[in-house]
């Protein structure tokens, strides 16, 4: 069985990415001029539209994230399945922030520190998902 702090801390994490998601895919196809602003300082040129299509992605993540929030616990694979998510953008940011000609000083913070911070959080939903195996809270 997984303990009641361990369960608060698996719970507080998916709230937390569900939220992420939800503030950086709101800003990116809702508001890209902002995201721009935010993020490079100079105004928002976009012609094919990749930040909206990252932002399309965005929503995907907190899709999975908020079935996961609510499933995890009788289906706890769900954290296998947002440690995949989380992955996936392992090396995106820092290879964005390499590319881009422009970036303010929050930009690089935030571009820096998610690479590290999504292996974090896959490692710890793999974990938490291997310690439920173990302890049968895997359905069956």
């Amino acid at each position: 069985m997984i303990r009641p702090k361990h369960r608060n801390m698996i719970r507080a994490l998916l709230l937390f990415l569900v939220v992420l998601d939800i503030v950086l895919s709101t800003l990116a196809l809702c508001f890209p001029e902002t995201w721009f602003r935010i993020f490079h300082g100079v105004e928002y040129v976009d012609p094919q539209g990749l930040l909206r299509r990252t932002g399309a992605l965005w929503v995907a993540f907190t899709l999975f994230q908020a079935i996961a929030f609510f499933k995890w616990e009788k289906q706890p694979y769900w954290l296998a399945v947002i440690a995949g998510v989380r992955l996936t953008e392992l090396f995106s940011d820092w290879t964005y922030l390499y590319f881009a000609q422009n970036s303010t000083a929050y930009g690089r913070i935030g571009l820096l520190i998610a690479p590290p911070g999504n292996l974090l959080f896959g490692w710890y939903l793999i974990r938490s998902y291997l310690k439920a195996v173990r302890n049968g809270n895997a359905p069956s």
